[in-house]
C-alpha cells in the first residue's frame, strides 16, 4: 500500500491551467496517481497508509527561490523554517558573483569576510570543503529544503585573478574557463555575477562571455547581477542581453528591478526589451520580489576603486581621511557605481543588522536619522560604522516603486526570488514572506496575478529554467515536492517592523514526499539534499 494520499485537493498543478479536484497518491518520493473528481466520479478511491484530508486546501508543487542567500543558513539551521514555511522546497543559492565555492585557504577568508554581511561570518561553519562538488555533497548529507548551486564568477575571478581592477590574463582567463567547467561538471546549474561588487565587477564583457560560453556548453544559464540598477539600468540590462546573445547562452535576470527616482514608471521599457530580444529567439528569464526596498550591504554602496583589493584594503582607505573624502565625494556628489550611479540618499539607507552586537543602536534607523541624532553629518556616521563593524553592516534601501514592481510580475518570463539575507536584526521581509505574499496580497487582495498564474511563475517556470525535467508540476512520476496552502488567508506574517514572523496559511510542506511543514508546525525532516544540474547528452 502507497504512502500517502492526499484527499480532495484543489490542484494548482503549475502548467497556468485551471485547477481541478483530485486525489494525488505519493509514494517513494513521488506522486504516484492523481484521481481526478474521485469524489463526484463514484469511482474506487485510492487508499494509503495515511490519509490526509486537503478539503478547502490548494496543492501546488513547491515553490522555487530563484534568487537566495542561504548558502550558510541551510548549513547552520536545520529547521530554516524562514524558507520552508513559505512552502519553498528548493532554492538556488550561489548568487550575485560571491559564495563559497571553488575556493582555496586564500579566497575562503576573503570572501568570508566580503559577504559577511549576507551569511554571517561563518564562525560556527566547518567550511571542510574546497571545490564546487564537495559543497554539494556537503548539502546532501541533510538539509531543509533542497538546493541548486551557481559558480560565483566574483568568488572565481578571485581565485584566479585577485581583487585587483585590471584585464586577466590569457592565462588567467584559462584558469577562470577551467573552474566554471569544473563547476559545472560537478553539478551546478549555471554561473552568477555581481558587477556592481568586487572583484567581480572588475569583468570586461569580452572575459564574462567567454566564461558564459562554457555554461552554455554544459546546457547551464548565466544570472547576472547586472552594472546598474540605477542610473544605467536600462544600459546594464541591454548589455547583459547582448553578451548572453553572443555566448549563445541562457539569461536569467537576477532581482530585474527598476529603482531609484531616475526609473519610476519606466517597467514598460524593460519589458519592450526584453520583448524584443525574445521575439529575436533569446533564451530570457528573470526574478523578482514582492516588495519596492531592496536589501545589501552598506559597504556595497562604496566606489568601486575603494573596494579593490579585497575588504582590508577598503578598510585601510576608508581609515585614511583624505581617501574618505574622496569617498564621500563619490557617493554623495557623482554618483558611486556601488549605489548605482545615483548619488546616495542618506534618509533611504536604513541600517538592518550589524555585525557587533554593542552597534545594535543603529539597527532600524536610516543613516539620516543616526546622523541627526549625534549631530553629525551622515557621511561621518557611515563611515564610522563601517570601520567599527568591520564592513559588516547590512541595509534596506528604500528605493523601488509600486507600479514597476507589479508590470515586471506580470511578464511571461518572470519567476520568484526572495533574494532574502537572514542575517541582522532586522532584515528585509522578503526573506521570510515572499512566496505568501504574492499569493496573498498580490493574487487574493489586488489580483495583479490569477492564482494559476502566480503558482507557475513560482514553481514550472524556474523548474524549466532550471532543466529538472520531474520537478515544478503536479504529474504522475514527479518528484513529490508540494506545497497545501489555504488560498483564503495564505499572507506573509512578516513585515518591516517584524521581519521574521512565519506565514499563515500553509499548514502542509513536502519534500520528497516527506512533511518538513505538518499542521502549520516544522518537523524534524531533513529531506532536502543539492539538487545537480545534468549536462546535455
Amino acid at each position: 500500500m502507497e504512502e500517502l494520499v492526499i484527499r480532495d485537493a484543489d490542484v494548482v498543478d503549475g502548467s497556468g491551467e485551471p485547477s481541478y479536484r483530485a486525489d494525488v497518491v505519493v509514494d517513494g518520493g513521488r506522486i504516484v496517481s492523481i484521481v481526478k473528481e474521485a469524489a463526484a466520479a463514484g469511482c474506487q478511491r485510492p487508499k494509503a497508509r495515511r490519509e490526509l484530508d486537503a478539503e478547502g486546501l490548494v496543492l501546488s508543487p513547491g515553490f522555487v527561490d530563484m534568487h537566495a542567500h542561504s548558502d550558510l543558513a541551510l548549513l547552520r539551521d536545520p529547521d530554516h523554517s524562514a524558507k520552508a514555511a513559505q512552502g519553498v522546497t528548493l532554492e538556488v543559492i550561489g548568487q550575485d558573483g560571491l559564495s563559497y565555492a571553488p575556493v582555496d585557504d586564500r579566497t575562503l577568508g576573503e570572501v568570508r569576510r566580503a559577504i559577511a554581511g549576507w551569511n554571517g561570518p561563518g564562525d560556527d561553519i566547518d567550511f571542510d570543503w574546497r571545490s564546487v562538488g564537495e559543497y554539494l555533497d556537503r548539502l546532501d548529507r541533510g538539509i531543509a529544503v533542497n538546493a541548486a548551486y551557481l559558480i560565483p564568477q566574483g568568488t572565481v575571478r578571485a581565485l584566479a585573478v585577485g581583487w585587483e581592477n585590471r584585464e586577466a590574463t590569457p592565462e588567467e582567463l584559462d584558469r577562470m574557463r577551467q573552474l566554471v567547467a569544473e563547476g559545472m561538471e560537478q553539478g551546478a546549474v549555471g554561473m552568477s555575477s555581481g558587477l556592481t561588487y568586487t572583484p567581480g565587477m572588475y569583468a570586461q564583457d569580452a572575459e564574462l562571455t567567454e566564461l558564459c560560453r562554457v555554461v552554455a556548453s554544459y546546457g547551464g544559464y548565466y544570472c547576472p547581477h547586472h552594472r546598474s540598477y540605477g542610473a544605467g539600468a536600462l544600459e546594464a540590462y541591454r548589455e547583459m542581453v547582448a553578451l548572453t546573445r553572443e555566448a549563445d547562452c541562457s539569461l536569467h535576470l537576477a532581482h530585474a528591478t527598476m529603482n531609484f527616482g531616475v526609473n519610476k514608471g519606466r517597467a514598460p521599457e524593460l519589458l519592450s526589451l526584453l520583448d524584443e530580444a525574445l521575439a529575436a529567439g533569446a533564451d530570457i528569464s528573470l526574478d523578482t520580489y514582492p516588495y519596492t526596498p531592496g536589501c545589501t550591504t552598506l559597504a556595497a554602496m562604496l566606489p568601486s576603486w575603494a573596494n579593490e583589493g579585497g575588504p582590508e584594503a577598503a578598510l585601510e582607505r576608508l581609515a585614511d581621511e583624505e581617501t574618505a573624502e574622496r569617498i564621500r565625494h563619490d557617493l554623495e556628489v557623482t554618483g558611486s557605481d556601488g549605489c548605482h550611479g545615483v548619488p546616495i540618499e542618506w534618509n533611504t539607507i536604513e541600517i538592518s543588522g550589524v555585525g557587533d552586537p554593542a552597534l545594535a543602536e543603529f539597527v532600524g534607523h536610516t543613516v539620516q536619522e543616526s546622523a541627526d541624532l549625534r549631530g553629525e553629518a551622515p557621511w561621518v556616521t557611515a563611515r564610522g560604522l563601517l570601520l567599527a563593524d568591520r564592513l559588516a553592516p547590512t541595509i534596506l534601501q528604500h528605493v523601488g516603486h509600486e507600479e514597476n514592481v507589479r508590470a515586471i510580475m506580470r511578464h511571461r518570463v518572470h519567476t520568484g526570488g526572495s533574494d532574502g539575507i537572514l542575517q541582522g536584526a532586522k532584515p528585509h521581509p522578503r526573506a521570510y514572506g515572499t512566496f505568501p505574499h504574492y499569493l496573498g496580497h498580490y493574487v487574493r487582495e489586488l489580483g495583479v496575478l490569477s492564482l494559476e498564474e502566480c503558482v507557475a511563475h513560482l514553481t514550472a517556470r524556474p523548474a524549466a529554467r532550471l532543466r529538472l525535467p520531474d520537478r515544478g508540476l503536479v504529474r504522475e512520476g514527479y518528484v513529490a515536492d508540494l506545497v497545501l496552502f489555504d488560498p483564503a488567508t495564505v499572507a506573509a506574517g512578516s513585515s518591516f517592523a517584524e521581519p521574521r514572523t512565519l506565514p499563515t496559511g500553509i499548514p502542509y510542506v513536502l519534500v520528497d514526499g516527506r512533511f518538513v511543514i505538518e499542521d502549520g508546525r516544522r518537523t524534524d525532516v531533513l529531506a532536502g539534499r543539492a539538487v545537480r544540474g545534468t549536462p546535455p547528452t
